[in-house]
């Protein structure tokens, strides 16, 4: 059977490619798929183990069997639109996040706004790059607005920036309303930590000798 498989950021790096059909035995599963194209490109083996694998965008055991036409992809460790939640080249407002979640139920909107370094361990970082497998990401950020309903009663909305950023430049907005202040307050923070955990969103610090992703220690 034929599945597709997708690369991003440093294992697209590694690979050479950014995608690419593989070849497998009917009912073979996502550990075969990447044992095979560990064989065929030696540079990824480097980080196999500190990959993620995602099968028809979900995360997925290594166990899972595949189909004909299923969509593999490997996720590197991330850096830590659809609806209210955004992934987009352009500059991004503090202000549009807010609009989407505030109402006359809510006597609460707390914001998050997230900015480019200009220099980090020490070193002075000229700008960043941020790489996104898009359909997924929204199905995460659908996912923690999911849950920040459920444990907060919050209405979430995430605005993240893919492309080329500058120092200063923001590079995710998020907003957080909600009955209460508390409970804004948490539902904003639990947004924050879970995208930079789940997310399958990458950032490569170009510094003036040199770059490195985030998360990989590359």
């Amino acid at each position: 059977m034929r599945v597709t498989v997708l690369y991003f950021a440093a294992a697209r790096e590694r690979a050479g490619v950014p995608s690419e059909a593989i070849e497998l035995a009917e009912g073979a599963t996502a550990a075969q798929a990447l044992a095979l194209v560990c064989e065929r490109h030696p540079a990824l083996q480097a980080i196999a183990g500190k990959l993620r694998v995602a099968v028809d965008e979900d995360f997925s055991a290594l166990d899972r069997k595949l189909r004909e036409g299923s969509e593999v992809a490997l996720i590197p460790p991330v850096s830590g639109g659809a609806g209210a939640h955004r992934v987009s080249r352009e500059k991004l407002s503090a202000e549009a996040p807010v609009h989407a979640v505030e109402g006359a139920d809510c006597g609460a909107v707390v914001s998050f706004l997230g900015t480019v370094r200009s220099t980090n361990r020490g070193k002075t970082v000229v700008r960043l790059e941020y790489e996104a497998y898009e359909p997924m990401a929204l199905r995460v950020f659908d996912q923690i607005a999911s849950t920040a309903r459920e444990r907060w009663q919050a209405r979430l909305a995430i605005h993240h920036r893919i492309g080329a950023l500058e120092p200063g430049e923001l590079s995710v907005v998020i907003a957080a309303a909600a009955p209460h202040r508390a409970d804004a307050f948490e539902a904003c923070r639990f947004a924050i930590e879970s995208l930079k955990k789940e997310a399958p969103i990458w950032k490569h610090e170009i510094y003036p000798d040199g770059s490195s992703w985030v998360g990989l220690g590359s």
